[in-house]
């Protein structure tokens, strides 16, 4: 029995934040040490952070990130730890796992599969390390180092690299470090957060393990590094196909270490009683890089314990709320003390959006006082002025969140009650605006110019849309005011077809909630008004929002005005957004899809709803391009700056919707 003591850290760091991200770096390796751990797996592009995008390309980057590692060796004294850094070679930039053994670097493992896609840019900053290939790196003091598609024997352990990308790909890198033998894969990884992802980091992290025969450790990032992507930490341990280790996700910490014993011996003798298995012998491996080490001794548990989840909440039948809640309460936490900004201003209309908005913030606010408490949450906020001196939930909130119901004419009783009971259970500061004078005043103003009355038969969209307008500046003084970040409210249903008013409802800063579908969003609101988040606890007074149809609210009341009135019912148009623009099917074959996903509606009626998609899609791309940045929350985002990319201007689908007319006036 050979035992090693592995771990790998979560780390939530911050694009080109030297300071930050080596002090960071330091203590994880130092809480590693006080648990005995012999292997520390630090996460992909740990030193520089991850989302340094087009600074990659500065040589100042790759120069900082090497002096940090210079700097950091000697807190390797004893242990086996791999850094994640960009590497400038032969005149490319290599993203690489740097490998320091007992303060030493010893090799640079260079990353071969590069992620290109969704919000991935890799390629545009990194070169792909070729296969089979192991070269000589000269370091700024002319002492050499191997580079390349290498591994490494470290006192009798073989140890290989996956980095983040090379694993998910059909061929990927492990299963030629299994010919040679290995006993241990890290996996340093930026892995960014989306709905059911885990469960795939979970299936080749395991199926790498039993495959390949060997240990795995994968590391992941933490938190909102750079803006948009949100990282869910996650560490992972396996061995032999078992997962022996799951460390906790969407934590607000700087970093958490999980750690496991593995039987090298055990998995070696796997290797050996599998029958498929061929070690390459084919004698001097010149991939391989040898190091001695003497391995610290590690005593064998009495008794393996089951495996549970590192959070009771992940197994709940409501994982996909559970999820959105709080990789937006770490993702908005995190934007609030990286961006330096004193709190946060919301426009609570009264409707879903803005409650969800709000509801969001005083929730990323208390579970970051959960699990930091009070002394490390006001460490961690030092710099905000306003901080209470006794940190409670509601005080703290009162404190970071201000919200602002803004009327006009239009607005009814029923939304500014809403508003005020939603502001009341979540602790927010609440002011109540009448912008009515501000918008007569505009209205006077063009009336005179035009020498005309305007009317709602012939100036609907113009009279809704001046409404919306007139309360920007003053919801943004309130944020100039607080220097606090205002957050617009649009969600992603409604930047598909462009309902929302460019420079009203989507002033902001920071959208945090146009990355999901209303349809989702409105099941989540009622689950938060009768369930809420395991260890926490619902908003009932949510129950006013829930009750009210979704309406812009900027006609007359006696117009009836709802938002699927205007659009289409939610489900519909979001079933239609998936089809349209994630599976990139043509208008026919969307209304034959909704056809069997909508059957109560007709053909006809369904053909309306799917022109009308298309119509609005083209013609508001210029607004998508304009909103706030958003946190990416799946696979079906519309950011076209990390994601869904579309043309400006365009053909706007006429030939495609003239047959799907067509097609409509012949079904029955």
């Amino acid at each position: 029995m050979k035992l090693i003591h592995v771990a790998a850290a979560v780390m939530n760091q911050t694009p080109l934040d030297w300071r930050h991200n080596a002090a960071n770096v330091r203590r994880a390796i130092q809480a590693a040490r006080e648990q005995g751990v012999g292997v520390l797996c630090l996460p992909e592009l740990c030193l520089t952070g991850y989302g340094c995008e087009d600074a990659f390309h500065a040589t100042n980057t790759h120069q900082r990130a090497w002096n940090a590692l210079q700097d950091l060796l000697p807190e390797t004294r004893g242990m086996v730890v791999s850094f994640g850094l960009p590497v400038f070679h032969q005149n490319g930039l290599f993203n690489c796992a740097a490998l320091v053994v007992d303060g030493k670097l010893i090799g640079l493992v260079a990353k071969r599969f590069l992620a290109g896609d969704g919000i991935h840019y890799e390629p545009r900053w990194f070169k792909a390390w070729p296969a089979g290939v192991r070269d000589d790196f000269t370091a700024p003091d002319g002492t050499t180092i191997p580079i390349g598609d290498i591994h490494f024997d470290i006192g009798g352990v073989q140890i290989g690299f996956e980095i983040c990308e090379d694993a998910w790909v059909a061929n990927r890198p492990g299963a030629t470090l299994a010919l040679h033998g290995i006993d241990l894969i890290l996996n340093p990884s930026a892995s960014h957060f989306a709905f059911g992802k885990l469960e795939v980091r979970k299936r080749f992290v395991l199926e790498g393990s039993r495959a390949f025969g060997v240990s795995y450790v994968y590391a992941n990032l933490l938190g909102n590094e750079s803006g948009r992507a949100i990282y869910d930490g996650g560490a992972l341990i396996a061995s032999g196909g078992k997962l022996i280790a799951a460390g906790p996700r969407f934590s607000f910490a700087d970093f958490k270490i999980t750690s496991a014993e593995i039987d090298v011996d055990a998995t070696r003798m796997n290797q050996a009683r599998t029958a498929s298995f061929k070690p390459d012998l084919g004698g001097d491996n010149k991939l391989r890089v040898i190091k001695p080490f003497r391995w610290p001794k590690v005593k064998a548990k009495q008794k393996t314990k089951p495996l549970v989840p590192a959070s009771t909440w992940e197994t709940s039948p409501k994982l996909k709320e559970e999820e959105f809640l709080r990789a937006e309460a770490l993702a908005l936490f995190d934007y609030l003390r990286k961006s330096h900004s004193q709190g946060f201003v919301v426009s609570l209309s009264g409707g879903a959006d803005s409650a969800a908005v709000s509801c969001l913030v005083s929730l990323s606010l208390e579970m970051a006082l959960a699990e930091l408490g009070a002394d490390a949450l006001r460490t961690k906020l030092a710099y905000v002025q306003k901080l209470p001196q006794k940190i409670k939930p509601q005080s703290l909130t009162r404190a970071l969140l201000t919200t602002a119901y803004q009327a006009t004419a239009n607005s009814g009783e029923v939304t500014r009650s809403a508003a005020r009971a939603i502001a009341d259970a979540i602790g927010a500061t609440h002011l109540e605006l009448d912008v009515e004078e501000i918008h007569h005043g505009y209205l006077r103003a063009i009336e005179s110019s035009l020498s005309r009355k305007l009317n709602w038969k012939r100036d609907d969209l113009a009279l809704q849309n001046i409404q919306a307008r007139v309360r920007s500046p003053g919801i943004w003084l309130l944020a100039n005011l607080n220097n606090a970040l205002l957050l617009s409210t649009s969600n992603r249903s409604e930047a598909a077809v462009g309902y929302a008013t460019m420079d009203g409802d989507t002033s902001g800063g920071l959208s945090p909630i146009a990355g999901i579908d209303k349809a989702f969003l409105r099941l989540w609101l009622r689950w938060l008004e009768t369930k809420g988040p395991a260890g926490f606890h619902s908003i009932p007074a949510l129950a006013a929002v829930n009750q009210q149809a979704p309406t812009a609210e900027l006609r007359p009341a006696d117009r009836h005005q709802t938002d699927e009135d205007d659009l289409m019912p939610y489900d519909v148009l979001d079933a239609i957004e998936r089809a349209a623009i994630r599976d990139k099917n043509s208008p026919v074959e969307v209304v034959e899809l909704m056809r069997g996903q909508f059957p109560n509606f007709s053909p006809q009626q369904l053909g309306i709803w799917v022109e009308r998609f298309f119509k609005l899609w083209c013609r508001n791309q210029w607004k998508r391009e304009r909103y706030a940045p958003s946190f990416h929350l799946d696979d079906e985002n519309l950011d076209p700056k990390t994601w869904c990319r579309f043309p400006i201007l365009s053909g706007g689908f006429e030939v495609e919707l003239a047959e799907l007319k067509s097609l409509i006036s012949k079904m029955k």
